[in-house]
């Protein structure tokens, strides 16, 4: 069982326009809405492809109510912890390769909400082998909230697959206990050493930097280079991994697919070749759906033969 945490979910609206007008009125060609956050495209996907996942975290208000009802019409199982506020919608906007993103910044939790949420993961943690937590936390949550939890989770000895940034990445990192797994992008990884990184960045230069005293005793970082691929340090060793060109429909929600491969292929015990390949693939197939968070597995398998995998020495 696969557990995905989404403290601060969303109704996930994209917007298509053949381009963007700042200050003026533009048409919008299709709209696609879906229950969104990070952890709820990550169970999307673990759905699609066949694994038995639960989805919780927060949610409130009718916003809450369509999101668990889109869950029940897919099938996906889910145990969220109600709250006051209400659910948050999160826009982005794709005109032509690029997308712009309004993201609202969620409700306000109370203590006592959390509290119940806390309890709640504690019983999860027993049903789970592995668990994803995916996003930002929402108001009124300490900043070291994904710390309290992933102490609890190694406390039960499982895995945690960790999807967040910034000072709350930072924060985690800084504890005495390590998520299995974290994957930030080039500026996600900048902001964590404090150094501003190019896009065109040398691989030899990325593995210097994951050998940063903040990644220590983290077994899995995976560092997502865009179209570039990836780079991953696992334990000493590092890989490259090699995608091919592809026609992009919408991106959002590839980062969630491609944890979600990760977290499916982790379970397996594959190896990490394997693991590393058919992430990337889930993460590119989402890439050319419409839908946010969605694929087709016999997609993914297509990809996995482009997709190159090599160790760095």
């Amino acid at each position: 069982m696969i557990t995905t945490v989404t403290l601060n979910p969303s109704i996930d609206i994209a917007y298509t326009v053949e381009e963007l007008n700042l200050d003026k009125v533009n048409r919008v060609e299709t709209v696609n809405k879906t229950a969104g956050g990070k952890g709820v495209n990550v169970a999307r996907v673990l759905n699609l492809l066949g694994e038995e996942v639960i989805a919780t975290g927060l949610i409130g208000g009718q916003h809450g109510e369509y999101l668990k009802n889109q869950l029940d019409q897919l099938g996906i199982m889910h145990q969220f912890v109600p709250i006051k506020g209400e659910t948050r919608d999160s826009i982005a906007i794709l005109h032509g390769s690029r997308q712009t993103e309004l993201l609202e910044r969620g409700p306000f939790i109370t203590k006592k909400e959390q509290q119940t949420f806390t309890d709640h993961f504690e019983q999860l943690l027993e049903i789970s082998d592995i668990m994803t937590i995916s996003g930002s936390l929402p108001q009124g949550c300490p900043l070291d909230y994904y710390k309290q939890l992933v102490a609890l989770a190694d406390k039960k000895g499982k895995d945690i697959l960790l999807d967040t940034s910034g000072k709350f990445l930072l924060e985690v990192l800084k504890g005495k206990e390590k998520p299995l797994l974290i994957k930030p992008n080039l500026e996600e990884l900048g902001e964590l050493i404090g150094q501003r990184i190019c896009s065109s960045i040398q691989l030899e230069k990325i593995q210097s930097l994951l050998a940063h005293p903040i990644f220590e005793g983290v077994p899995w970082v995976v560092v997502s280079l865009g179209e570039r691929g990836a780079v991953a340090k696992v334990a000493q060793c590092f890989y490259e991994v090699i995608i091919p060109k592809i026609s992009v429909v919408n991106p959002v929600g590839s980062g969630d697919a491609t944890l979600a491969g990760l977290a499916n292929a982790l379970s397996k015990r594959q190896s990490i070749e394997e693991i590393l390949a058919f992430s990337m693939a889930c993460g590119m197939a989402n890439a050319q759906q419409e839908k946010t968070g969605w694929i087709d597995p016999m997609n993914v398998t297509m990809l996995m033969k482009h997709i190159q995998v090599k160790k760095i020495k």
